[in-house]
């Protein structure tokens, strides 16, 4: 065979080449992303709508079944599903696999462009958008604070530690779980609104005409010029008490008549707890193909920053899941294998050639193919998971197969006479 005869005639350039596998090997292992699965994007595509105050009824007859019938037209759609709750539509669209999913992406939002004019007046804009597997959480963190409100550890939670964390580099963004962002809640009297005959939607008018903050244009002189600031919102929960309604027999009906303006959460619907203390729970989102172990170590450390330089007295920092624990669990087994595997197979040739120099071939052939093999992993963009290091564990039994036939071709050689050349 030219391969092992090139091999055996020029050792020099048998070394060099041997060696330049092992580096580039090397290079590509130390900058491979590491991931639990491999990076497969499957042609799914959703769709979510939002009309608000709308019972599950209303929002599947008024916006699901309507988007639904259009989407159903698209080409090379393989199931379509939905689920409608309160206030919220979602429809799933999945297609063949050999269709792109930027072109069904595509497909998806004109379709549903087509029908936007016969959904209700009040329905949010449908959020459309392709299925990410990266664009779920890869751990989450856990913000608790002393004896003091959510909103107060809500503010803490986005105004130090997830600021500090979207600069890393990996992280593609950082959602917040049950948090409870400051807000004035408005709670009507519905008898004293009767006796003033005030509507709903005379407190929601005078709010959106009376809270608002309106550009003043600015004053100009020969030497000086000052930006005009108007201050039309409302700084405490107390200003909006004196916001006037409407008018009843020439009298002004201001809000604190007909109800009352207080402090409180934004949504008081939702609450994250973490060993059963309430928290705010923060998700971090790493980039599409970025390397999971690697982004969860630099949250990690920045965490500890967090904690030793910016954190409040009284607040803590509490790590609740990391994927990356799972990960790097996973591939340490499937790495154990792999060694134990070549172990193995050194053992059983050393036992069946009874020869230690015949040995020594296969054995260097088992790390240079795997080293070697996360160049070429590397170079086509792929990545370490199970299923690669899986792969390579099978792949043992090959390359030692193609190793024994080597050293098969070597002695060969050798009995004929022919040496390595000089």
């Amino acid at each position: 065979m030219f391969l092992s005869d090139t091999s055996i005639d020029r050792p020099v350039l048998t070394t060099v080449v041997t060696a330049a596998v092992l580096l580039l090997g090397w290079i590509g292992y130390r900058n491979l992303p590491v991931r639990e699965l491999p990076d497969v994007e499957f042609p799914v595509v959703s769709v979510r709508t939002v009309l608000p105050g709308a019972s599950p009824e209303v929002v599947e007859t008024e916006v699901t079944e309507v988007l639904e019938e259009e989407i159903n037209t698209i080409e090379g759609l393989k199931t379509l599903t939905s689920a409608s709750g309160e206030a919220t539509s979602y429809v799933i669209a999945e297609f063949e696999l050999g269709r792109d999913v930027d072109f069904a992406l595509q497909d998806v939002r004109a379709q549903v462009s087509r029908v936007r004019g016969e959904l209700p007046d009040d329905v949010e804009e449908p959020v459309i958008q392709k299925q990410d597997p990266d664009a779920r959480p890869i751990m989450w963190i856990a913000v608790r604070g002393p004896d003091v409100p959510l909103t107060e550890v809500n503010e803490v939670a986005d105004n130090v530690v997830r600021e500090r964390l979207q600069t890393l580099e990996g992280v593609g963004s950082v959602l917040t779980g049950g948090g409870q962002r400051f807000a004035v809640r408005i709670r009507l009297d519905p008898k004293r609104m009767a006796a003033y005959a005030v509507t709903v939607g005379d407190v929601r008018r005078a709010l959106q005409q009376g809270n608002v903050e309106i550009p003043s244009g600015r004053l100009e002189s020969d030497s000086r010029e000052f930006t005009v600031r108007t201050e039309g919102e409302f700084e405490t929960p107390e200003a909006f008490n004196e916001l006037i309604v409407a008018y009843r027999d020439g009298s002004p009906v201001r809000l604190g008549d007909v109800g009352i303006a207080e402090g409180g959460a934004e949504n008081e619907r939702t609450l994250a707890r973490f060993n059963g203390e309430p928290t705010v729970g923060l998700g971090v989102v790493k980039q599409s193909g970025a390397n999971t172990v690697a982004v969860a170590d630099r949250v990690l450390e920045e965490l500890e920053r967090i904690r030793e330089v910016e954190l409040p007295p009284g607040y803590t920092i509490s790590l609740a899941t990391d994927d990356s624990e799972f990960i790097e669990q996973s591939l340490a087994e499937v790495e154990e294998t792999l060694l134990l595997a070549f172990v193995l197979v050194v053992l059983v040739i050393l036992l069946f050639l009874r020869n230690v120099r015949a040995t020594i071939i296969p054995s260097l052939a088992i790390p240079v193919s795997i080293v070697g093999t996360f160049g070429a992993i590397y170079a086509l963009g792929f990545s370490i998971n199970t299923l690669t290091l899986l792969a390579l564990v099978l792949a043992i039994g090959i390359v030692v197969d193609d190793a024994i036939v080597v050293v098969e071709n070597i002695y060969r050689h050798m009995e004929e006479g022919e040496g390595p050349k000089e």
